[in-house]
């Protein structure tokens, strides 16, 4: 090379940076550079194709499909919303009479925690005077939620209780006394631990 106009075309592909006020740049030259560019346009034809789209109605397209997807999650949560009002309803009357309290654990197919809390809340509401542990498996998961009424707290701590299942799940968690949340790993035991869950709170009350 003879000249810097040798170089023909540059491309800058990466830059960051190295100590305080120095930059990286890495480029790619003439051959090297064109390569990139035909890489990158093929690149670009691909994800145009994917996306049933011409190159420059890509963004447009992205954008599309952004909004579809904001809106498929809203709906989402409609939905789960309305599981858990009426899964609500259907628990409520599997709740045990133990010593003036209701006792419920039970397992809700398909929920997250945001659906478990929501459902905890409107079991709360309905039972008044309760010790309730709800919990769901997703990806070989557990999850658990722990509610205790106001009027029990003093003698049922939720943390105390999602724990006492959690710890035969695999798992462990806390929180307030009202409301806790925990983990597990061991699935296959969230059976047991649930039919354990009503003479554990018999012995605190």
């Amino acid at each position: 090379m003879k000249r810097t106009g040798d170089i023909g075309l540059f491309k800058i592909v990466a830059e960051s940076g190295v100590a305080a006020g120095i930059r990286r740049v890495e480029a790619v030259t003439g051959e090297g550079a064109l390569a990139f560019v035909q890489s990158q346009e093929a690149r670009l034809a691909e994800a145009a194709a994917a996306l049933k789209a011409q190159p420059q109605e890509l963004t447009a397209r992205i954008a599309q499909i952004l909004d579809n997807v904001k809106h498929l999650e809203r709906e989402l949560a409609r939905m789960k919303s309305k599981m858990a009002s009426s899964q609500g309803d259907d628990l409520a009357a599997q709740a045990v009479e133990v010593k003036g309290a209701r006792v419920l654990a039970a397992t809700l197919e398909g929920a997250d925690a945001k659906t478990l809390r929501e459902t905890m809340d409107k079991l709360k509401d309905t039972l008044k005077s309760a010790a309730i542990v709800l919990s769901a498996v997703s990806e070989g998961k557990v999850v658990l939620i722990a509610g205790v009424t106001a009027d029990l707290t003093g003698k049922v701590k939720a943390g105390e209780l999602v724990n006492f299942v959690a710890q035969q799940v695999g798992g462990k968690g806390g929180g307030r006394p009202d409301m806790a949340q925990a983990g597990g790993t061991e699935p296959a035991n969230l059976p047991a631990a649930l039919n354990a869950v009503q003479g554990w709170v018999a012995g605190r009350l």
